[in-house]
């Protein structure tokens, strides 16, 4: 009697680990068979396997783990204790649904210098590079991946000159549209200097996508062999 109270609560135990594991990480097999493992055999074997319980009717039943949930069993001391624990190597894409819920992580270490990653590598394990990468989320497949901060778009900027021509002579609006298009911000963020001095921001010019208008109906006149520089950060 009391070895099966034994098992029984080692049983309660275990398949309630297993059940919060499976509503935290959201056990991906969810249809079909999983290949029973070999038994574990208290005292020699070390990892993974099944570990062989019974209910209170005295039916023979197994537990295991897979996909990122690493199994032990004691090999010298307290040899009937097998424990599950949170690591391992998935064998599934795996996915967590927070459902609106926080995820969040707590104890992170805060640096104070950062170095960026030159030597990261697809697929690298820890202590295989050096310096630091930014984690990423892939929106189309929801895919974690890292990525260089010498890849990071965070902030673009640019600079062209144009030179006036004989057509600009007196015009009322000159334009001038940006080598390769680029996506110009709001024209707080655009510079515009003739011949080095600045122009009044969406007085003396406007901005449109990639096209920087002067009007010259502002007390100006461009004139032919007038430089135009156009900044822009973003």
């Amino acid at each position: 009697m009391k070895t099966k109270n034994i098992f029984s609560s080692f049983k309660t135990l275990a398949f309630g680990l297993l059940m919060l594991t499976g509503a935290a990480v959201s056990a991906q097999q969810t249809t079909g068979d999983v290949v029973k493992q070999t038994d574990v055999n208290p005292g020699t074997t070390t990892t993974a396997g099944a570990v062989r319980v019974i209910d209170n009717k005295g039916t023979i039943k197994y537990l295991q783990s897979q996909n990122g949930i690493t199994m032990l069993s004691n090999t010298t001391a307290d040899v009937t204790t097998t424990t599950w624990q949170l690591g391992g190597t998935l064998t599934d894409d795996t996915f967590i649904d927070v459902d609106g819920n926080i995820f969040g992580l707590n104890g992170i270490a805060l640096i104070s210098s950062e170095t960026a990653s030159t030597d990261a590598t697809d697929g690298s394990d820890a202590g295989t590079g050096t310096g630091y990468t930014f984690l990423v989320r892939d929106e189309a497949t929801g895919d974690t991946k890292k990525l260089l901060a010498s890849d990071i778009d965070i902030i673009t900027s640019g600079q062209e000159s144009f030179t006036a021509n004989a057509t600009d002579n007196g015009a009322t609006l000159t334009t001038y549209a940006l080598t390769g298009s680029p996506v110009l911000p709001a024209f707080s963020q655009v510079w515009v200097y003739r011949n080095g001095a600045k122009l009044i921001a969406n007085v003396d010019y406007t901005v449109s996508a990639s096209t920087v208008t002067l009007d010259i109906t502002n007390d100006y006149v461009v004139y032919a062999g007038d430089t135009i520089e156009v900044q822009y950060i973003k």
